[in-house]
């Protein structure tokens, strides 16, 4: 099945390295063969997913407080907490305490996620540019200026709050690195930054005959796919797992994004195709998750149910 929906079908063939290859410093252990058993959608609990997102915020309020110089921190603080919630800074949490970590070791890292996606969501929805409209308008508080200019001051201030988490008392320096390395690749200009360039040339009506017909798929694959692996690989490494479980959450992390694209923003909900795609991809995140232990994998699975709807 894996096969067939990465292959020559051409539904996010070639958007996944699935032999993506393993940290050479980290030793990779066999999984315990447990028979993954995963509760029904309608089971799983929410409230670990909102608990995590609460705390999440709350230690983005911390960290962004309204205070002066106001020309920068309100601004930033705005933006921050303005953008659509994004599920990759939750499931870093997750992966992190999935694989036997505690949520402060994976907290920066997540907080960093979220400013990092609320920058380029602040990029994307600018006024005064040639951008279709693809999602309804976006509120503007301030200026184009002070938008532009507070997007980039944001990128460097989660990285810097993730570098500043490091304690030599730990020894997470190695892990730390890591994990901001995983960050800059999938939030640069080979990932996120990509994709939200090659949505906008594909929709402006001079990229309309240029258009690839799994366009959609490539956009979804750099903007969610690579995040929500990157999220769930960060979490993984950040709590300590193996290069089997890391892979394995990258892989999971993966189709939740595209499926996050397909839902969410693409017509998943309308569009028979997508639908049936949805659900494979579907079955493959689930599959990714085999081998973990049954009870801690909820919180983790939550995360798929909630760009399920």
């Amino acid at each position: 099945m894996e096969k067939a929906l990465l292959g020559s079908n051409g539904r996010a063939a070639a958007l996944f390295n699935v032999n993506y290859k393993s940290h050479p410093r980290r030793p990779s252990s066999a999984r315990m063969p447990i028979a993954m058993s995963v509760a029904k959608s309608g089971t799983r609990s929410s409230s670990q997913r909102e608990a995590i997102y609460t705390e999440i915020e709350d230690h983005l309020k911390k960290a962004i407080p309204v205070k002066p110089p106001l020309v920068v921190l309100e601004p930033m603080h705005h933006l921050t907490f303005a953008a659509p919630k994004s599920t990759a800074p939750a499931l870093c949490i997750a992966a992190c305490e999935l694989v036997g970590g505690g949520r402060d070791q994976a907290m920066p890292a997540a907080a960093a996620l979220h400013i990092i996606h609320a920058a380029a969501v602040a990029h994307e929805n600018l006024p005064l540019t040639d951008r279709p409209e693809i999602r309804p308008p976006v509120a503007h508080a301030y200026g184009p200026n002070v938008e532009l200019m507070t997007g980039d001051g944001m990128v460097p201030f989660g990285l810097e709050m993730l570098a500043g988490s490091d304690d030599p008392s730990r020894g997470d320096s190695e892990r730390i690195l890591r994990a901001i390395v995983e960050i800059t690749r999938a939030t640069g200009s080979q990932g996120m930054v990509y994709g939200q360039y090659h949505e906008v040339e594909y929709l402006l009506p001079r990229g309309r005959d240029r258009r690839h017909p799994d366009w959609a798929d490539h956009v979804w694959a750099k903007k969610e796919g690579e995040l929500h692996a990157c999220a769930a690989a960060c979490g993984a490494i950040l709590g300590g797992g193996t290069e089997e479980e890391i892979e394995g959450l990258r892989r999971y992390g993966f189709y939740v994004g595209m499926i996050r694209g397909m839902m969410v923003h693409g017509d998943g909900r309308r569009e028979d195709g997508v639908l049936s795609t949805v659900q494979e991809m579907k079955k493959l995140a689930l599959k990714a998750l085999e081998g973990f232990d049954e009870g801690k994998v909820e919180a983790v699975a939550s995360i798929l149910d909630a760009n399920m709807c």
